[in-house]
This record gives structure tokens, C-alpha cells and sequence, in this order.
């Protein structure tokens, strides 16, 4: 299974236009699961921050987190990096055309080599850590470069199928992964070690959530794998399944899960 042929070709269609670019930024908002716990957890920090705060997008990718995070509080202002200079390149034009880019800078990084002391009251890492090898130097720089008091929000798989590897020689649907996922007590130790002095971990993606994800995301990409014609088809698949997602992911972000296929850390410095 190929996720990410699908995720770049996608991205290149909703570059054409900047309304395109926001819808999809929408639909993203809707179908990921992720995004849900993601924005209740930001949802909580702006409650404590209703003016001025800097914050980091820690592999900011398409920049979907980065345009929601400009939309919930125009005080905000917010850096976003990554290591893929044409997906910096693509969201920076983006940013200027919709009028942000006074307030959102875009910036080529590698995150074991990004510290800024003391600079940011919240850093947001998604689908980041699973990529890294070294992870320890990045929580390190993370807590570095946070401010005291400052927030550190980070959702990647964990070690109960996260990357959708059930077996010990199974293979992960997201190609670029260097570990199939952390376990709470691995990844709050690291963090701990960084000097992170509270640490709370929840698994996200329980029994709701992995269903959502194969109805709203597994089964189109394997479909779009197997032929791009399949894309005039999913409208209608969307139309059938959608209630059943948007169900499943409003229970999945209101229910302690004991296991799940996803991790949301929150860390304070």
C-alpha cells in the first residue's frame, strides 16, 4: 500500500487554486481523526492564551495545522518548518495569497538541529516523531526552545498498530516510518529525560477511531492505488460513509481508550 504517491499527487491538484487549497484544508479538518484530538488540545491552550503567543509548527507539511492554528487567534503568530523545501515553497505562496504572511513564516529545518532558546509558548508536532531516528535530540531541542510554562502538543502512532503493522514483520502503510509506533512509557520517559516536567499521554484512535480510518481514509487510498479512476468514484463513497466517520470520530475524542492506534502527549516545560 502506497500512502504518500497518493498524499503528493493530491497536494498538487489543491495547489491550483487557493479556494481549492482551503477546501481541502477543510475536508482535512473533518475526515482525520487526528485533527479532532489535535484542535480539542489547542482548543485548551487558547483558553489560557486569548492574546499574544509564538508558536512553533514542528513539520508543518501540507500546512494544514499551520491554517488552522492562524484561524483560531489572529494574535498568534506562528513558525512553521519542515524539511521539504517544495512543500515550504508551495505553502508559503499559499500563505501570502490568503493574506497571513505578516503573521505565519515559513522555514526550511532539520528538527535535530533546530533550537531557538526560550522562543515559544506552544509547539505542535504532528505525524512528525514516527520519521525521526533521533528522537531524544528533538524532544531536547523542543524543550529547549520552549518558554517556561510552554506547551508541548505531540500526536504519532503508537506501538498497538499505529502504522498499521500488527506483526513483527509486517509492513507499514506509511512508507517513510522508522519505528511502527511508541509505547506511553517510552515516549514519556524521553520526554522526561529532555527535562519535560509534566508529561500526559492518551491513546487516540480506540475501537471508534480505527474503524473511522478505514472507512474515511484506508479503503480510498488502497482504491486509489490501485487505479486513479477510482477517484470518480469516491464523491459517492464519501456520501455513504461520512455519518458513520463523523460519528465514530466524536466518540473516539470523547472516550478513554485502554489501547489505541494513535498517541496525544502533551508535555509542559
Amino acid at each position: 500500500m502506497k500512502y504518500d504517491p497518493v498524499k503528493n499527487r493530491i497536494g498538487s491538484f489543491v495547489n491550483r487554486s487557493v479556494w481549492l487549497r482551503k477546501l481541502f484544508y477543510l475536508l482535512l479538518d473533518i475526515l482525520l481523526l487526528r485533527t479532532w484530538h489535535v484542535k480539542k488540545a489547542v482548543r485548551q491552550f487558547a483558553s489560557g492564551k486569548p492574546g499574544e503567543a509564538l508558536i512553533l509548527d514542528a513539520g508543518s507539511g501540507f500546512g494544514q495545522y499551520t491554517w488552522r492554528l492562524s484561524r483560531m487567534n489572529s494574535f498568534w503568530k506562528i513558525d512553521a518548518v519542515d524539511i521539504k523545501q517544495e512543500q515550504l515553497d508551495d505553502c508559503s505562496l499559499f500563505f501570502g495569497k490568503a493574506g497571513l504572511s505578516q503573521r505565519v513564516r515559513f522555514s526550511y529545518a532539520d528538527l535535530t538541529q533546530f533550537r531557538r532558546q526560550d522562543t515559544y509558548d506552544m509547539i505542535l508536532s504532528v505525524d512528525v516523531m514516527e520519521h525521526i531516528s533521533e528522537d531524544r535530540l528533538v524532544f531536547s531541542n523542543f524543550h529547549e526552545s520552549l518558554r517556561g510554562n510552554g506547551l508541548l502538543i505531540i500526536s504519532t502512532p503508537s506501538d498497538k498498530g499505529g502504522s498499521d503493522v500488527h506483526q513483527e514483520d509486517g509492513e507499514s502503510f506509511i512508507e517513510e516510518h522508522v519505528r511502527d509506533g511508541y509505547s506511553i512509557a517510552s515516549i514519556g520517559e524521553k520526554l522526561k529525560e529532555a527535562g519535560f516536567s509534566q508529561v500526559n499521554t492518551r491513546y487516540t484512535y480506540g475501537t471508534p477511531g480505527k474503524i473511522s480510518w478505514k472507512l474515511s481514509m484506508k479503503i480510498p487510498v488502497l482504491m486509489l492505488n490501485m487505479s486513479w479512476l477510482f477517484g470518480l468514484v469516491l464523491p459517492f463513497w464519501y456520501i455513504l460513509v461520512m455519518p458513520f466517520s463523523l460519528l465514530l470520530n466524536f466518540i473516539d475524542t470523547r472516550v478513554e481508550h485502554n489501547e489505541g492506534a494513535g498517541l496525544l502527549v502533551i508535555a509542559v516545560k
